[in-house]
């Protein structure tokens, strides 16, 4: 659907932001930015501050490669200003925004992709879901990268008790098991974006496929966070079990 529409440009600008949309991100959520009073939270107002710093950061690297110096400045500027606005819709807090934006232009059957502005927007979304499509990956490999991102979660979590700050959402590695958040994560924020995707594209053998990744990888962990469950229910009875065994044992014995 949108490959017919795209020109030279767009396809340039859909590759650098995908490249650069996280560039030099620090390991942490901008929650913990904000509360550990961060220079990059201050710089940027407290407002999409890893993807204003993924953004700036880019542009930076742009303009010392002179990557673009061939170009008249005023095409620069418009490449530097769209690249800012394909990265910054990367940020989850703005998700709702654009899932009400795209269900209503497929709802009205409006998109109209020969448009660039329209083009533009799509693009954005066509990043988001690059963005988040691990659990529309094979298992075997989605499974590690989820282990991975809460890995880093959990590391954020360390940090924020070291410093006697509030754990963050996710972050608790004793309250926050990873298929509670893989699950929560597909079922809010992947599942919604990615159903809208293959209506848009019109239910393609691509679009199904990750659908039918993302729903078997669903099953899957619900099925690990129902073994998790039944493990510790059957470690909070051991002891309980033992010492019924062993008031049968003493009536036994007896005499």
């Amino acid at each position: 659907q949108l490959a017919n529409f795209l020109t030279p440009s767009d396809i340039m600008l859909g590759l650098l932001a995908a490249a650069a949309h996280d560039v030099d991100h620090p390991g942490v959520n901008q929650p913990f930015l904000i509360k550990t009073k961060h220079h990059l939270a201050s710089l940027y107002q407290n407002v999409s501050v890893l993807e204003n710093h993924h953004w700036r950061s880019t542009i930076g690297m742009l303009r010392e490669s002179r990557l673009l110096a061939h170009l008249p400045k005023e095409v620069t500027q418009d490449i530097e200003q769209q690249l800012g606005s394909l990265i910054l819709a990367t940020d989850i807090n703005r998700q709702n925004e654009f899932l009400i934006r795209l269900k209503s232009h497929l709802d009205n059957q409006d998109l109209r992709l020969e448009d660039a502005q329209d083009r533009h927007f799509m693009l954005q979304i066509a990043l988001k879901c690059a963005d988040i499509c691990n659990p529309c990956r094979l298992w075997d490999l989605s499974k590690q990268w989820s282990e991975r991102v809460c890995e880093e979660f959990y590391r954020q979590g360390d940090l924020e008790q070291k410093f006697e700050l509030e754990i963050s959402p996710l972050c608790n590695q004793q309250k926050d098991t990873i298929p509670s958040i893989q699950i929560g994560f597909m079922t809010y924020i992947v599942e919604p974006l990615f159903e809208r995707w293959a209506q848009f594209t019109g239910d393609t053998p691509l679009s199904e496929n990750m659908l039918n990744h993302l729903r078997r990888n669903k099953a899957n962990w619900r099925s690990l966070l129902h073994k998790q469950h039944s493990s510790s229910r059957s470690n909070d009875h051991s002891g309980q079990v033992t010492g019924s065994q062993e008031q049968t044992s003493n009536k036994e014995e007896t005499p």
